[in-house]
């Protein structure tokens, strides 16, 4: 006998649609639930779904405060096998971060063994650990047994798990939370928890208050790493306004004894000898202390921190890191200031209060209107847990009854019960007993009945009566239930008040002094150096001063080009003839026991160019600038700093012109001379040179054959003065140089008796 069996066509259920709307309807459920069952906290309990498990796991588990702990991995092993099947390790982590008190200001999860340490370190394995939940989890947890929350099935159905946490703590704002959904991230900070309760309450005794009253009790950001909060407290009202915005967070120095006696947290520890070091005592939430060493080494390493001599990390329970200055002659505010600038000891924690409401619909929401939801959930949670009470009131009172009933006729119920087959239905037809009070009477155990005094009965029901009463006007009343959830509250405050130690606020606001504008320039230690450039372009600095005239040693084939004094804390400008400024700090040098180093190493000066000029940059100097053909200018040498290798293009050249003159001008001269290579000279008024930012100049002086050989400033009533030649080393000067000045681009005439046949001034 045979049969035919037809097998399904896999491809029949194969559905045609395009490709576009299928990725988008598929990705938008992803979306979907990594916004509402992942990534962002309910606006009720502050939690999210990993966490709210992870304490209804230990709370099954019985790991309250009083009781033993257990195993992580036991506590690790519920989560994932009842509640949230995902990976074991992410919901470790998630675990292990609610029991770090550098990461929650309040934690949840008390641990026991290696939970990791501020330095970045991770937790130890979950099967060497231990934890249990801690009394602010027990807070959060409370009223969980009366009716307060809706339970649901879980992934599996085969346990149940409660869709919020009912407790009074205000979580959601005390421990923060951060995430990053699709489309949308929420970054909440932590805050001090008697600061929200003292907001609440005002919200709860005038729901129309505004918000720089709730700004006046609510100051802002309780880290629990400490440090503090240089912003303006309108800054900070302004973030809370809308629930959006930066808060810039720094570490703080220890506190230090100042000469005059009085303490102040300046972190400045007087050593001998005049020698001091800075300590920092706190640093900010969440910045590991080995990333902002190991961040302060690697400056001092590249020397973009010259005045810092060592960074040492001395903390044991109490953080210590200590920063030695290069001399005890370093401004220790400009260490500080230097520190903020450059490292992660100053910070910004981006603000975004983007959480899921009670219909699990994300917004950002400011603070009035976040402690507004806040509150209605929390009388709803009231209402609920009234209600509930009074069934069970309800339920209570009808049994003691049918008790009361049993007591005026107990010899009669036990003669029922004795002589009757279906005793029930005939003691509920003969005392008008429910059908609950009858079996309550039946499922009575005989050392029961001693309890059943008439007195003690009644009691208990009036005790019940006068409760459903207040029960019944609590649900009536708006205003009772704003009181009694006050009541509750202030009672809650008492355990994080600002004299207990959990409760005392640990971040200072302290909004900053202006910041004090400082260059790399200041961190730099001053000494003299003297610099020398070779004439094929090889640079070095020898310490001190050294005689200008006395001989340089240069490789083979080179020699001298330029020499100057300068201090290490100098600019050097280095001009060339193509028109390019570059700019070279005198404190990065290489030695002089050597021969130096090409500049070109250094900046990028063109292979064809030649270096014409090296002086020393001074703040709102001016520059003379003149071209081989004649054309020249005056320049700001503040527009000639350059930031980069390629230098700063300031005269624009031709093919076959070049700058050929760069010469300072003193504030004190008032013209200029030029010299042509056909020996001719003009003077005139340095009024008549424009001050250019860049380009080729005006015409300086005028010729019929050749260019430009020389240019330079003078005092007019002082004249004109050149070295003459040979060994003597004599200057002449001229004092009457009325006959040479003529109006700008004149050709000229030939100079006075005397002047040097090479045309150079």
């Amino acid at each position: 006998m045979s049969t035919d069996i037809t097998e399904p066509d896999p491809f029949d259920a194969i559905v045609d649609a395009p490709f576009d709307s299928a990725l988008s309807e598929r990705y938008l459920v992803y979306a979907l639930s990594t916004i509402t069952a992942r990534s962002l906290p309910d606006l009720r309990d502050g939690l999210k779904p990993v966490h709210r498990r992870l304490l209804w796991a230990m709370r099954q588990l019985k790991l309250n405060p009083t009781d033993a702990f257990k195993k992580s991995a036991r506590v690790v092993g519920d989560v994932i096998g009842k509640y949230h099947p995902h990976g074991d390790q992410s919901v470790y982590d998630a675990m292990v971060r609610l029991a770090q008190d550098f990461s929650l200001r309040y934690p949840l999860v008390e641990g026991q063994g290696n939970f990791g340490n501020i330095d970045g370190d991770n937790a130890a394995a979950y099967r060497y650990t231990e934890a249990r939940l801690t009394k602010t989890a027990v807070h959060l947890m409370a009223g969980l047994d009366e009716g307060t929350v809706t339970f649901h099935r879980t992934y599996n159905g085969e346990e149940e798990e409660p869709e919020i946490f009912p407790g009074l703590f205000p979580n959601l704002l005390a421990n923060g939370s951060s995430g990053i959904a699709v489309g949308m991230a929420t970054n909440i900070p932590s805050h001090n928890a008697a600061e929200i309760i003292d907001a609440t309450l005002l919200l709860i005794d005038n729901p129309h208050a505004e918000h720089a009253q709730l700004m006046e009790l609510f100051h802002g950001p309780d880290l629990p790493t400490g440090g503090v909060i240089v912003d303006s407290p309108a800054t900070i009202s302004a973030a809370y306004a809308t629930g959006r915005g930066a808060i810039r967070m720094r570490g703080r120095f220890s506190t230090g004894r100042n000469p005059d006696g009085t303490w102040e947290e300046t972190g400045i520890e007087r050593l001998g000898g005049g020698q001091w070091q800075l300590v920092i005592s706190e640093i900010p939430y969440q910045l590991p202390k080995g990333k902002l060493i190991e961040q302060v080494a690697q400056l001092i390493a590249d020397k973009k921190l010259p005045i810092l001599e060592d960074i040492r990390d001395e903390s044991d329970e109490q953080i210590r890191i200590v920063f030695e200055p290069k001399s005890r002659n370093v401004d220790p505010e400009l260490l500080k200031e230097s520190l903020f600038r450059l490292t992660d000891l100053e910070g910004r924690f981006s603000l975004n209060l983007n959480v899921l409401d009670e219909n699990r619909t994300p917004g950002v929401l400011s603070l009035k209107l976040l402690l507004q939801e806040w509150i209605r959930s929390q009388i709803d949670i009231l209402i609920r847990r009234s209600q509930h009470r009074l069934e069970k009131i309800a339920n209570r009172l009808e049994l003691l009854e049918g008790y009361i009933i049993a007591f005026l006729n107990l010899d009669r119920i036990i003669e029922i019960i004795r002589t009757e087959d279906e005793p029930k239905p005939i003691m509920m037809a003969e005392f008008g007993l429910t059908d609950r009070q009858a079996e309550a009477i039946l499922n009575m155990r005989l050392r029961s009945l001693r309890k059943l005094e008439e007195m003690e009965l009644r009691q208990e029901r009036d005790g019940l009566l006068a409760e459903k009463e207040e029960l019944e006007k609590l649900l009536e009343s708006p205003a009772r239930q704003r009181t009694r959830l006050k009541r509750d509250i202030a009672n809650l405050r008492k355990d994080y008040a600002e004299d207990t130690l959990l409760g005392r606020r640990r971040t200072t606001i302290a909004e900053a002094a202006p910041t004090v504008e400082f260059s790399m320039d200041a961190m730099i230690e001053k000494a003299p150096v003297t610099v020398i450039l070779s004439a094929k372009g090889w640079i070095r600095g020898a310490s001190g001063h050294e005689p200008l005239d006395r001989e340089f040693k240069y490789k083979e084939g080179d020699g001298f080009g330029y020499a100057l004094h300068a201090q290490t804390t100098d600019k050097l400008l280095i001009a060339c003839d193509n028109g390019r400024f570059y700019t070279l700090g005198a404190d990065k040098l290489p030695s002089a026991r050597g021969f130096g180093e090409p500049v070109r190493t250094v900046v990028d000066i063109e292979a064809e160019a030649q270096i014409v000029a090296m002086l020393i940059y001074r703040p709102k100097a001016q520059l003379l600038l003149a071209s081989n053909q004649g054309r020249g200018f005056a320049a700001e040498a503040d527009e000639m700093l350059a930031e980069t290798r390629k230098g700063r293009g300031v005269m624009s050249t031709k093919p076959g012109v070049k700058l050929v003159v760069v010469h300072e001008i003193p504030p004190e001269h008032d013209h200029i001379a030029v010299v042509g290579d056909n020996r001719k000279l003009v003077l005139f008024s340095l009024e008549e040179l424009p001050v250019m930012a860049k380009g080729q100049g005006v015409t300086l002086q005028r010729y019929r054959d050749g260019g430009l050989a020389d240019a330079t400033t003078l005092k007019l009533d002082e004249g004109l003065s050149w070295k003459m030649g040979g060994d003597s080393g004599r200057t002449r000067t001229e004092s009457d140089m009325r006959l040479w000045k003529v109006a700008r681009g004149a050709a000229g005439r030939l100079p006075p008796n005397g002047f040097p046949r090479d045309n150079r001034f």
